[in-house]
């Protein structure tokens, strides 16, 4: 294999140090404080009255704004699938979620793959021997066993796949299916949230449904896997 040659690295270097300053910017600006349940809380109605004002515009902007945090891997993704629940109601932000964190996830690990890479070796030198071991035995249906059950966090699966031989469009559709189940359980969550305008709203049966599915949701998820990888098995025999 060819190594890059001097304008390539030059690129790099630079797409690494802009990378760096948006993850440093995010938190130096107090990211993590606007984009915590307090925070949002402040800004929900605000963002509503955009969203009266500015229908569409709002709706791409909200896209691109999840699409980015997911790819610079920035700690909001939930709390931005519950308030996408709660401004657009379950079918509109079951949509809009599904496909800018799919396509946020999937420039993450191109980062990974063309800008991070030896940065991630080095800083998940533990984690990554178990993720190649994983994908060796089970390939792309590996990706899809760390989506449906999220035995490491999303921005790891990402970052850590785009250092292991799996093709782009493999791993965004393999992605976009395993996360729908999780995606679909925090919208609906979402939309309940957004109903609440009092105190007694706490204990409708919506709500509490929801809680009920956001608990639940991890055995669900352990269930389908043995499930899927059953009739796998079954299909391999």
């Amino acid at each position: 294999m060819s190594q890059p040659g001097p304008s390539t690295s030059i690129a790099r270097g630079l797409l690494f140090l802009f990378f760096s300053a948006v993850v440093v910017g995010f938190y130096q600006l107090g990211g993590t404080e606007l984009f915590s349940l307090q925070g949002i809380e402040q800004q929900h109605r605000l963002w509503q009255s955009w969203q009266q004002q500015y229908a569409l515009s709002f709706l791409i902007g909200f896209f691109i704004l999840y699409l980015l945090i997911t790819a610079f891997s920035l700690p909001a993704a939930s709390l931005m699938t519950l308030i996408a629940g709660s401004l657009f109601g379950f079918w509109q932000g079951l949509l809009l979620v599904s496909f800018a964190s799919s396509l946020g996830a999937t420039l993450a690990f191109l980062m990974a793959r063309f800008i991070l890479g030896e940065k991630l070796k080095q800083r998940f030198s533990q984690q990554l021997p178990r993720f190649h071991q994983g994908f060796k035995e089970e390939g792309a249906f590996y990706l899809f066993a760390l989506r449906l059950v999220p035995l490491f966090p999303f921005f790891m699966v990402n970052l850590l796949m785009g250092l292991l031989p799996i093709k782009t469009w493999t791993f965004y559709w393999v992605s976009q299916l395993g996360m729908l189940a999780g995606t679909c359980v925090y919208v609906y969550a979402g939309t309940e949230l957004g109903k609440i305008r009092q105190l007694s709203d706490i204990s409708s049966p919506g709500l509490i449904a929801a809680f009920v599915l956001l608990g639940l949701f991890p055995l669900i998820s352990k269930k389908l896997m043995h499930y899927f990888r059953a009739k796998m098995e079954q299909a391999h025999d």
